[in-house]
C-alpha cells in the first residue's frame, strides 16, 4: 500500500481535553454475521481511546445491546457494532430514548443505509448513479433478471455488510445458486448489473471527504475473504486519479452520504466503468476499524493517525 501526502482541508478537533468526553462505553460484537469483525474493530478502538487518555470501557454485547448501560452512568457511546442491530437504527433509537449520545448517524440514516435497496431508491430519487437491479422473490424473477440485466450480475442480501452472502453469477445455474445462498440471510435479495471497471472507496469524516482508495483483488470481486483474510488484496492510495477527477468523485461520495442523511463518519463504495461513469454501490455508517479496514487507511493518507481518528469519531457523538 502506498500512502500520499495529506490533501485538502484539515479535519479539526472540537474537543481539546479527554476529560470533556466523560465516561465512554464502547459497544462491540452484537449478533449479526459481522460479529467477529466488530469485535476486532472494537478492540482496536478501545485501545486507541485509552491511549488518548479517554475514560473508556468496552462491552461485548449480544442481543440486548443496551444492557451494560442500564445500571451505570455513561456520558456517551462509541458504537462499533457492524451489521443489523448496531448499524440499522435499532441501537441508535434505543440510545436516543435513554438520552445517551452515540457516534455516527441517527436512526433514519442508519436504517436507510443498512438496506441497500432503499439506499439505491434514495440515490435514484436524487439523480445519483447506481447500477440497475431487480429484486429476486421467486423463480420467475430469475428469468426476468436474465432478460432485464443480462449476465453477469452480482446477487446480494439487502441488509448484510462485508460482502456477506454475495455472489457473482454469469449463467442461469449460477444465478439460481446465488439467489439460494443470499436467501439464507433473512432479508430481501436483489441482483445488480455487474459493472466492469475500477473499484474505489471513499471515507467521510465530519462532512469532509478522505482520500479515495483504489481496490485491486484477484478475486471475482472484493468479497469477505479479500477484505479480511487475503494477502493478495491491494489498497492503492493515492488512488492514481488526477486531482480534479478525484475531487469530483469525492464530491459524489459526500453527496451520496447527504442524500440518505449519513453524518459524522461513513464510507461509500463505488465503481467506475470503462467509459468513466461512476456508479454508487453502498454506504456504510459503521465502517470497519481493523488493521485491514479502509477508513483508517484513508485517514492515514490524510495525515490522521488511528488515535486521532477515533478521537474525531467520538466527537461525532456530540449533541
Amino acid at each position: 500500500m502506498s500512502l500520499g501526502k495529506p490533501k485538502g482541508k484539515r479535519v479539526e478537533k472540537r474537543i481539546r481535553q479527554a476529560v470533556e468526553f466523560g465516561k465512554v462505553a464502547v459497544l462491540m460484537g452484537g449478533t449479526a454475521a459481522e460479529r467477529e469483525v466488530s469485535l476486532n474493530s472494537g478492540k482496536a478502538v478501545l485501545e486507541a481511546l485509552k491511549a488518548g487518555g479517554i475514560d473508556a470501557e468496552g462491552f461485548d454485547v449480544g442481543r440486548d445491546m443496551t444492557a451494560p448501560l442500564l445500571d451505570r452512568r455513561f456520558d456517551r457511546v462509541f458504537n462499533i457494532i457492524h451489521g443489523r442491530g448496531g448499524e440499522d437504527g435499532v441501537l441508535q433509537g434505543a440510545l436516543a430514548c435513554m438520552g445517551i449520545p452515540c457516534t455516527g448517524s441517527g436512526v433514519l440514516a442508519s436504517a436507510l443505509s443498512m438496506d441497500k435497496l432503499r439506499t439505491k431508491l434514495c440515490w435514484m430519487g436524487a439523480g445519483l448513479p447506481t447500477p440497475p437491479w431487480l429484486r429476486l422473490e421467486s423463480e420467475a424473477d430469475l428469468q426476468r433478471c436474465r432478460e432485464a440485466l443480462g449476465f453477469p450480475v452480482i446477487v446480494k442480501p439487502a441488509e448484510e455488510g462485508s460482502s456477506i452472502g454475495m455472489s457473482r453469477a454469469a449463467t442461469p445455474e449460477e444465478l439460481a445458486q446465488a439467489w439460494e445462498r443470499a436467501s439464507g440471510y433473512g432479508c430481501a435479495v436483489f441482483a445488480e448489473r455487474w459493472i466492469d471497471g475500477v473499484e474505489y472507496t471513499g471515507g467521510m469524516l465530519k462532512g469532509m471527504p478522505l482520500p479515495l482508495i483504489r481496490l485491486e483483488t484477484p478475486h471475482a470481486f472484493y468479497d469477505f475473504e479479500a477484505k479480511y483474510r487475503a494477502e493478495t488484496t491491494r489498497y492503492i492510495c493515492p488512488c492514481g486519479l488526477d486531482a480534479d477527477r478525484e475531487a469530483e468523485l469525492q464530491r459524489l461520495v459526500v453527496r451520496a452520504c447527504e442524500v440518505v442523511g449519513v453524518r459524522g463518519w461513513g464510507r461509500v463504495d463505488l465503481l467506475v466503468d470503462r467509459s468513466g461513469q461512476p456508479w454508487l454501490i453502498e454506504v456504510n455508517t459503521v465502517p470497519g476499524m481493523t488493521d485491514h479496514s479502509l477508513v483508517p487507511m484513508a485517514a492515514k493518507a490524510a495525515g490522521i493517525d488511528f488515535q486521532e481518528l477515533v478521537w474525531h469519531i467520538l466527537e461525532t457523538s456530540a449533541v
